[in-house]
């Protein structure tokens, strides 16, 4: 990624924190105006941390406890107040947008490292590499899915099942929302979306990465084709190419495949493949990651299409959904 780009985001969310806490202040001086007691207590506050600062590093523990005692006495009083005139909990509270990082684009991981936020990495991949893959997510998520454009019919001799395209997109979308509540549960498998075009594979996926987005998950959407072309660019040290998408791809939240079937297959895209598929299963660094992998082959010619050590992740690792039913983008229309 650019140091470009970054330097421009960064600028943005410094515009995002100043407006944010020039709103701030503003509210701030407009309800002590009102009611100044408020701002007497807020004033006392801050001066009563200060001094708790200062007790703790002298170690004066009788001093520290008499002064605690009053700093809680005065933030119940602000808690009351606060009430009685009927504001929110986080009214003293800077209203930013991200609040991991509060519009700094930076956060502290558990090794007490500065690192980039969740929330300024997503629009870097955005940017980068998901702009022309994933679709309009104010569109395409669980509000907007419709069950209603699957057939109830029940036809085995047409659909390969014994229960109807839509029960059977009932039962996929549980299980996309177990997906979703248990993500960060390392025993959670990913999921393998096989079947025909036009099935809502590509819809379901959205709707996946809409509500992880809201969970400040990073989310990285690739077709199959280009992310391995990228790869192999990278490892050739082809001109233009950035060792970026390569561990991005691995460690991503959440990597969407799509179209996998679609790319032309060689043994540098089936190394890479089994690569990035089993290091995302090792959930390194006791990072969790997930994929969602996509295609319109089923299972027989995965296995005809792809290296066995491939397949037996796919389907030791997956929860395989089958989609099946009739093109729902005729239906829509």
């Amino acid at each position: 990624m650019s140091d470009l780009v970054l330097k421009q985001l960064l600028k943005e969310y410094e515009k995002k924190r100043f407006i944010a806490d020039t709103n701030f202040q503003y509210k701030k001086s407009s309800i002590y105006k009102d009611f100044p007691d408020l701002e007497t207590i807020n004033s006392n506050l801050n001066n009563y941390a200060i001094m708790l600062s200062k007790l703790i590093l002298e170690n004066n523990i009788h001093e520290y406890n008499k002064v605690k005692k009053e700093f809680e006495k005065l933030k119940k009083d602000k808690e009351l107040t606060i009430k009685k005139l009927n504001l929110p909990d986080d009214f003293f509270t800077p209203d930013y947008e991200c609040k991991l990082c509060n519009d700094t684009g930076y956060v502290t991981d558990d090794n007490n490292k500065t690192v980039l936020c969740s929330c300024i990495k997503q629009k870097l991949f955005n940017i980068k590499y998901n702009s022309s893959n994933i679709g309009d997510l104010n569109k395409e998520n669980f509000s907007t899915f419709d069950v209603s454009l699957y057939s109830t019919e029940i036809n085995p001799d047409k659909f390969k099942a014994s229960i109807s395209p839509r029960t059977n997109i009932e039962n996929i979308k549980k299980i996309a929302e177990d997906f979703i509540s248990n993500f960060d549960n390392p025993e959670e498998k990913n999921l393998l979306f096989i079947g025909n075009t036009g099935l809502g594979k590509t819809f379901l996926s959205n709707c996946i990465a809409n509500e992880l987005l809201k969970a400040d998950k990073t989310i990285l959407y690739q077709s199959a084709s280009s992310m391995l072309d990228s790869i192999i660019d990278y490892k050739f040290g082809k001109e233009n190419s950035s060792d970026n998408i390569y561990n991005n791809t691995l460690s991503v939240d959440l990597l969407i495949i799509d179209d996998l079937g679609t790319e032309n297959i060689n043994a540098l895209k089936f190394a890479e493949l089994f690569n990035i598929i089993n290091t995302r299963l090792l959930n390194q660094n006791n990072h969790i990651t997930k994929t969602i992998i996509s295609t319109n082959l089923n299972i027989d010619n995965l296995f005809k299409n792809y290296d066995e050590r491939i397949v037996s992740r796919l389907v030791g690792f997956y929860n395989i959904c089958r989609f099946f039913g009739d093109d729902i983008r005729f239906i829509k229309k």
